[in-house]
């Protein structure tokens, strides 16, 4: 049995770590890095590890294809490493958290007449849109397949936004939300949740009417849940909050390739796609982002509200087959475990506990941030 291969991305934030507010200054940080680098071997790297995101204060980072998660755990690694040396020789920090906790002046947008497009068309959409996410990539073997795919993972994705969330400060005060950003993503007029495209022509019909009406000015702008990617033959996943624990992040990695290995094993067998309404699967990503992997969920198969820890249940149950034939069982049990009570979000909240203020949250997630790359 071949097992697929994944690939993630995360985009994270830069701090400067006596203000604790983010800073512009992804230009100077990619100077440094492309000037120096970190010396690291190519066995422990991805092959383009550091990239510019929409604004200034982030920085993209990427892992090569792997079908080995302890090979994307130390990609990950590496590419934090080289984004953290960087910053550090410019006296600045990176953190990996989800969205900006401190209010600031923080949108100043990357050069480039893409960028610049995109906030002269979408306005205080795409000025308020310095999000950080992790997207998780899974290969496929066609298109057909993947559509197929896409139409039978989407009632389980918020469970997946669920475990990842990892932002409820903003603007220094705490919003209520597990995952701040995914509401603040959800502006923009082609993201979230999609019902069932039924083939590829389906799909590619909703891509050409966004396309058209403007709702997203290229293909790279289809921010759906789950999409084609565009320069990959995968299945791109796009729900998920940045993790600031690596562990987190490979744990949904693993889930994510076994919701596509079932789904397209479904595909392959003749099994019909789940009829889910738009409304449901906005209602089933509210919750997930408002109570993360601690509150109640919408159930993926009954369609009803249950305690986290039975439809986490269901999700290992759903995709047991898979996770059992890749060999991630072990590691998916332990990680599930430890979200239930050692999250992105229960974390963070537990720092303002201790320190009383949203600048100590900063200075826990800058330090997790570090801890998670610097082993010296």
């Amino acid at each position: 049995m071949t097992v697929r291969s994944v690939g993630v991305e995360e985009e994270l934030l830069l701090f400067d770590p006596e203000t604790r507010e983010v800073v512009p200054a992804a230009p100077r940080v990619l100077k440094e890095f492309h000037e120096h680098g970190s010396g690291r071997e190519p066995s422990t790297a991805a092959s383009d590890d550091v990239d510019q995101e929409l604004f200034r204060h982030q920085l993209e980072t990427r892992t090569d294809p792997t079908t080995d998660l302890d090979d994307v755990v130390a990609q990950l690694t590496a590419a934090r490493r080289t984004a953290g040396e960087a910053a550090r020789a410019s006296g600045l920090a990176i953190g990996a958290c989800a969205i900006v906790p401190l209010a600031g002046d923080r949108s100043v947008v990357t050069p480039g007449d893409r960028y610049r497009d995109m906030v002269d068309t979408y306005g205080e959409v795409a000025r308020t849109g310095g999000t950080c996410g992790m997207h998780v990539h899974v290969a496929i073997d066609s298109d057909e397949e993947g559509v197929a795919v896409i139409d039978r993972i989407a009632p389980w994705l918020p469970v997946l936004l669920a475990l990842s969330a990892n932002s409820p400060y903003v603007d220094g005060r705490d919003s209520g939300y597990a995952s701040w950003r995914a509401q603040v993503w959800s502006r923009w007029p082609s993201a979230g949740p999609t019902e069932a495209f039924g083939s590829l022509e389906g799909y590619r019909e909703v891509c050409r009417v966004m396309l058209a009406s403007g709702a997203a000015r290229d293909a790279g702008m289809l921010y759906f849940d789950a999409r084609l990617a565009v320069e990959h033959p995968t299945v791109e996943i796009r729900v998920c909050d940045v993790c600031a624990d690596q562990g987190h992040a490979v744990v949904i990695a693993a889930l994510a390739r076994a919701l596509v290995e079932t789904a397209a094993r479904e595909w392959a067998d003749g099994a019909p796609a789940p009829a889910w309404r738009a409304e449901s699967l906005r209602v089933a990503h509210w919750r997930a982002a408002r109570f993360g992997p601690t509150g109640s969920l919408v159930h993926p198969v009954l369609g009803e509200v249950r305690p986290a820890r039975e439809v986490l249940d269901a999700l290992v149950d759903h995709v047991s087959t898979a996770l059992a034939d890749a060999g991630d069982t072990t590691r998916v049990e332990q990680g599930l475990a430890e979200s239930l009570h050692d999250g992105g979000a229960a974390r963070q909240r537990a720092a303002y506990e201790r320190t009383g203020d949203v600048a100590g949250v900063v200075d826990d997630l800058i330090a997790r941030t570090e801890q998670s790359w610097d082993t010296a």
